[in-house]
């Protein structure tokens, strides 16, 4: 055994008994789970990660190239045509659709990309949709000075989020001043106290005292008026607008002439609260296949960089893509993840657990829904085995999400809420 793998089986070993000792004295390591599901990954999928991101990035450098108009058309991938197809069409439909009809400009509240990938994924995506369909929008980055930003850009409606960590950030004195003078709807996203924020009563009476317009939530209408727990909000007199999860097309579609040459993709950011839902579903392939597992918080994941343009690459070379929730959109018909939205959109055959508002979002043979760790990995094995299965339901699955569950779909309906609440 080399000096590495020396080293390697020692921290294992070392790991293991401090797991042990925590166990006897009652304190149970929470982040067990997730060490014993990165020791047990192929090892090929943490060796290749590196070589198979920098591939993706000499890919994009020549995007120009890869991504030429007569690939589309002459591709024999049916995946490739179609969503060439409809993502001209998309784009013809939505570009600056809201022009001049809205006295609205937006100014967006957005994490760093290293602190929260998520979020920052999440608002740059929608800022992007916003602009793209006519709505002057802006980006307020998370060192920016809120001062300089109204006083530049403008805005009419400003979207943040209803935690410490983005309420601390911002200068609540300079809204006050610029509303003096010019109108500001300030809008926070509808969190719940069950979901790991402070007390929500408290947070309501701080929203009131400082003149919060109204509330927003990426979560599914029916669920949140439903829900007991959102009554507070309704209660104390706050509207809640709905901007659900959906797929920006600017950076996520098909790519063609890139060979489908890896087994699966998983990108996501490292969740300790799914760390028994990985090694029940997603374990017994991983660990036997080798395919591709990137984003923050993975221990064997160094120097992290988050790039929506290079993983389209990525998920091109990928036969099917890996996709797990949390326990309470399995619990729940709450939501479900973005990433569900951006494999169906590059044309990837999606193995997915099942999330319960999935029936609502897609059609019943557009992915692949297994209800238990069993149907999991055959669904995943059936694919590898007939690839043509795989293609078919793929076909479906982007359609769906080209006609309903784009980002320019949410940014349209946004602003429609908006003027129904008189926001705008």
């Amino acid at each position: 055994m080399g000096a590495f793998g020396l080293q390697n089986l020692n921290t294992m070993l070392l790991r293991t008994l401090k797991h042990c000792v925590k166990i006897a004295i009652g304190r149970p390591d929470p982040s067990w789970p997730l060490f014993v599901f990165e020791k047990k990954v192929n090892p090929r999928t943490w060796k290749n990660r590196v070589s198979v991101l920098a591939q993706a990035e000499e890919c994009l450098k020549k995007k120009d190239v890869h991504e030429d108009p007569l690939l589309y058309t002459k591709s024999k991938d049916p995946l490739v045509k179609q969503g060439y197809k409809l993502k001209q069409k998309t784009e013809r439909g939505f570009k600056d659709l809201l022009v001049g009809m809205y006295d609205a400009r937006i100014l967006i509240h957005v994490p760093d990309p290293m602190r929260s990938p998520a979020g920052y994924s999440l608002f740059t995506n929608f800022a992007e949709a916003f602009e793209f369909v006519g709505v002057p929008t802006k980006i307020l980055g998370w060192n920016d000075e809120i001062k300089q930003a109204l006083n530049e850009f403008k805005p009419t409606i400003l979207l943040s989020s209803d935690h410490i960590t983005y309420l601390e950030r911002i200068d609540w004195v300079e809204i006050e001043k610029y509303r003096q003078h010019h109108k500001l709807q300030v809008g926070l996203t509808a969190s719940l106290e069950e979901y790991g924020n402070t007390p929500l009563l408290e947070r309501l009476d701080w929203a009131q005292k400082h003149h919060i317009d109204f509330y927003y939530s990426f979560r599914d209408s029916d669920y949140v008026h439903t829900r007991k727990e959102y009554q507070p909000f309704f209660e104390k007199g706050f509207d809640i607008l709905f901007l659900p999860f959906g797929v920006n097309i600017e950076h996520y579609y098909p790519v063609p002439n890139i060979v489908s040459n890896m087994k699966y993709a998983f990108l996501a950011s490292v969740n300790g609260s799914k760390a028994v839902r990985y090694i029940e579903y997603m374990l017994p392939l991983v660990s036997k296949y080798h395919g591709i597992i990137d984003g923050p918080g993975w221990q064997k994941v160094k120097n992290f960089n988050f790039n929506r343009d290079r993983d389209r690459y990525v998920y091109a070379r990928s036969k099917i893509g890996l996709n797990i929730h949390l326990q309470e959109q399995i619990d729940w018909a709450c939501e479900v993840n973005e990433r569900t939205f951006m494999l169906a959109a590059c044309g990837v055959p999606q193995v997915i657990d099942d999330a319960k508002l999935l029936p609502k979002l897609f059609s019943k043979n557009a992915l692949f829904v297994a209800k238990t760790p069993e149907e999991y990995q055959e669904y995943f094995e059936m694919i590898l085995k007939d690839p043509k299965i795989g293609i078919e339901r793929a076909l479906i699955a982007q359609y769906e999400v080209f006609e309903r569950h784009t980002t320019f779909h949410r940014a349209q309906s946004f602003i429609k809420q908006l003027e129904e609440h008189k926001l705008v």
